[in-house]
């Protein structure tokens, strides 16, 4: 996380309507963090629309990265998480961009890094990384400048669930039937 202070937020002009909205819900936080937390979770929520559905198990595990890595309580977690999707179905192809660049502003590399495996840990929440979200995994890494030998190492980790590595085992083993 960012260094933190007792500072009140203190929203800028670059804060995209997404952080502002988010950033709003977690006031007793420093404004650092807080916009950390915004654009991490929005960048999930990225991830997990990218094939325009967003599962049940999708959305609890984005609450739990959310939680586990802003440290806040359940309830806040889900919070910032619900927050995050409406503003994803609002906004989404106007923020992306702008959101994650922000997130980049913001972090660290290892931080980046972290993101990015969070990113395909939603993907694969329902066990299938589709080709929409791969697509936009790849395109979120490249946004956050990760270094193109860390997200490959990560990808690679996730090979099973790629669901065009999933299709090519199902033809090695005689079966045509999707999923």
């Amino acid at each position: 996380m960012p260094a933190s202070g007792a500072a009140e937020p203190t929203l800028g002009a670059r804060d995209t309507e997404t952080v502002r909205r988010i950033v709003g819900q977690l006031d007793a936080l420093p404004a650092d963090r807080a916009r950390y937390l915004a654009a991490f979770a929005y960048i999930l929520t990225r991830a997990a629309s990218a094939d325009m559905e967003i599962s049940d198990v999708e959305s609890r595990s984005i609450e739990r990265l959310v939680e586990e890595y802003g440290d806040l309580p359940e309830a806040q977690a889900v919070l910032v998480a619900q927050i995050a999707r409406n503003q994803s179905l609002l906004y989404g192809s106007t923020e992306d961009y702008l959101v994650t660049r922000q997130f980049h502003d913001l972090s660290t590399d290892e931080q980046r890094l972290s993101l990015l495996r969070c990113c395909y840990l939603v993907g694969a929440a329902d066990d299938t990384i589709t080709a929409e979200e791969s697509d936009t995994l790849q395109q979120i890494a490249k946004e956050l400048d990760v270094d193109r030998e860390a997200v490959t190492a990560i990808r690679n980790e996730f090979a099973p669930k790629l669901s065009a590595i999933q299709a090519m085992l199902r033809l090695q083993q005689g079966d045509t039937q999707p999923g």
